[in-house]
């Protein structure tokens, strides 16, 4: 298991990351959730030893991490970190070298994932020729080819179209299905919920909220979805209820203690036939807006 605890790292007068704590086991899939400046790539760079914390422990199987166990890392910074007139087979092979993988099962391996990230028949081209989305998968292949214990990746799905995306989902859920922990960091938060096991959320270097998807959804506000056949505005009398929203799937509102749903039930039906009537919880879309709005 990766453990960060109280991780402090500042530049200059700037507080990047602040007592920060987490973890990632073996065989899951830890998300961080952040505006830009919020301190996931900072966390990220302390784990590879490329920044030395000021304060706060890193910890791999109870130990601190040493070299020797960042040579079991795996890391895709959101920095392209290829050499960009390399060949792309030449590349990966080079790196599973440096985390000690002998030549033959180097370029072996190489080939394995080549073939696995659908670069097949792209082995003598250059890095710098490859589409950006091309570059990805290069630079997830680099990560991946000496069969880390734990994968670091920052930003990973920046950029590529939804079907790199389905299958880098499937290529981590492989990973952790053998084991490998994953931290990774990402934008899009629909993504992140339907990858990650839990969810770390953090606002100016502190961890605002963290857990399962489930307890975070248990933090989410529930709304009530309402669809009623008519062109009416049925809700300009309803009293003490939010209206959130109004779209062709009906409208949207928020439920507040004490709300009387029965009565947000009559006045619909009053208006015309109940097509829906029901509660939601919001994602982690919700809950993110929330948390930072706050």
């Amino acid at each position: 298991m990766l453990e960060i605890s109280e991780l402090s790292q500042r530049f200059g007068d700037r507080v990047a990351v602040d007592k920060l704590s987490l973890t990632v086991s073996r065989g899951e899939i830890v998300g961080l959730v952040g505006r830009n400046g919020a301190g996931k790539t900072t966390t990220m760079r302390a784990v590879m030893g490329i920044y030395r914390p000021l304060g706060g422990s890193i910890t791999w199987s109870g130990h601190p991490v040493a070299l020797s166990d960042r040579l079991r890392f795996g890391y895709m910074p959101e920095e392209r970190g290829l050499y960009p007139q390399m060949r792309v087979l030449d590349q990966i092979a080079y790196f599973a070298r440096l985390h000690g993988v002998e030549l033959p099962a180097a370029r072996s391996e190489a080939q394995l994932w080549l073939k696995r990230l659908g670069l097949e028949g792209r082995e003598l081209d250059r890095v710098v020729a490859l589409s950006h989305g091309n570059q990805q998968r290069v630079q997830l292949a680099v990560a991946l080819v000496y069969q880390p214990e734990l994968l670091v990746l920052d930003e990973p799905f920046a950029g590529l179209d939804p079907s790199a995306v389905d299958s880098l989902s499937e290529v981590l859920r492989a990973e952790t299905a053998r084991g490998t922990a994953v931290l990774f960091s990402s934008h899009q938060l629909d993504l992140v919920e339907r990858l990650c096991d839990r969810v770390v959320i953090l606002e100016q270097g502190k961890v605002l909220v963290s857990g399962t998807l489930d307890e975070l959804r248990a933090r989410s506000p529930q709304r009530l979805r309402v669809r009623v056949a008519t062109s009416a505005d049925w809700t300009a009398n309803l009293k003490g209820v939010e209206v959130i929203s109004k779209d062709p799937l009906g409208v949207l509102l928020a439920v507040t203690p004490g709300m009387d749903t029965q009565a947000v039930l009559r006045q619909a039906m009053a208006a015309g036939s109940v097509e829906q009537f029901g509660l939601e919880t919001g994602g982690l879309v919700e809950l993110y807006r929330q948390l930072v709005r706050n």
